[in-house]
């Protein structure tokens, strides 16, 4: 409770008592009763409560949530600068308050009974761009600008929401929605419509006193025969995409099996194609030992050559060596062309 309000309850107060006194007082006078004392007192009360209602007509206590815009007799009828939380007076019974709350507002319409400020269905009905009818549930959150709220009481007093929340609301989400197609409402151009009511609805207010705090897009709804042709066809797109997925999983398979095939194929090449590469090493290999056996027999019968040029009688005493022990012969010389047997030196006469 605040001060202002303290005042007027015992201003009342003061009223009811000095009505009180003036019954009591009217009544001992019929009666023939000493009234001389009691009328001072009568006097006193009727003073206490003009001062305290005085008092309590003057003073104002603006909530820390509120602005008080003044109506006055004087020049133009309101002054120019609205109350702020806190304590003021003003003269009394020549000048009021409006009192405007600065708090955060909602403003939804909605199909909805328990939603809306409006009973009923109040959702708002949209003809697109193809033809298709729309039904959009929506809330507009917004303030009173604080540094406008005497331009407000000009313009609309306290009728601002119904006066102008409600129609512009519904005006520019008509408007806006009208330039998309259904599809487009309903799935990719959904947030940018949004966008675009919020933008607009922000200039309307600015220029109506009032700042738009939130746009809401609570909901979409179709007409009944659309609701029914876009159940069918997604039926038919889930249909067609199982189909897709049959035919993919078809050609993996034939994939599968052709990279299966493949494989073996090519490890067969390859198992031949090694058979073949060790075939062609081994000739290779041969070919190149019987090279290398002839260079050496070659080589070997060079150097026989050479050593038996160089020493002609070398063959001569391989010759003798390879003789058999148990042959005896005589070795002549070369010119001597008759081979005679030694003589059995054992059975020599002694």
């Amino acid at each position: 409770m605040n001060i202002a309000n303290l005042f007027s309850m015992v201003a009342g107060a003061a009223w009811l008592g000095f009505l009180a006194l003036l019954v009591v007082m009217l009544t001992r006078a019929g009666k023939g009763q000493g009234v001389k004392g009691m009328s001072t007192l009568v006097v006193a009360v009727l003073v206490v409560a003009i001062v305290l209602s005085t008092l309590g007509a003057g003073l104002v206590f603006i909530e820390p949530d509120e602005l008080g815009v003044v109506i006055t007799i004087g020049a133009g009828g309101i002054k120019p600068e609205p109350l702020t939380a806190g304590l003021h007076w003003v003269v009394p019974f020549v000048e009021r308050v409006e009192r405007y709350t600065i708090l955060r507002q909602t403003y939804t319409m909605s199909s909805l009974d328990t939603e809306g400020q409006v009973g009923g269905d109040d959702t708002i009905q949209v003809r697109t761009k193809d033809g298709q009818q729309v039904y959009i549930d929506a809330s507009v959150i917004y303030a009173v600008d604080p540094l406008k709220a005497v331009d407000l009481y000009r313009t609309w007093r306290t009728n601002y929401q119904d006066g102008l929340v409600r129609p512009q609301a519904r005006g520019v989400i008509r408007d806006v929605a009208s330039q998309y197609g259904v599809e487009e409402i309903v799935s990719s151009q959904r947030a940018e419509m949004e966008r675009q009511i919020t933008v607009k609805l922000t200039e309307v207010f600015a220029s109506n006193n009032l700042v738009l705090q939130d746009f809401v897009l609570r909901n979409i709804r179709f007409s009944d025969e659309y609701a029914t042709a876009v159940e069918q066809k997604q039926i038919a797109e889930q249909q067609a995409q199982q189909a897709k997925f049959v035919v993919e999983s078809k050609k993996q398979e034939a994939e599968q099996a052709r990279q299966v095939a493949q494989g073996s194929a090519d490890a067969a090449v390859i198992a031949a194609q090694g058979q073949g590469q060790a075939w062609v090493i081994q000739a290779q290999a041969e070919a190149e030992a019987r090279v290398i056996q002839a260079k050496a027999e070659a080589e070997a019968l060079a150097l026989i050559a050479q050593v038996l040029a160089e020493n002609p009688d070398l063959l001569t005493y391989q010759y003798i060596n390879k003789l058999s022990p148990n042959v005896q012969v005589m070795l002549l010389p070369n010119n001597a062309p008759f081979l005679f047997p030694l003589p059995d030196l054992q059975n020599i006469p002694q």
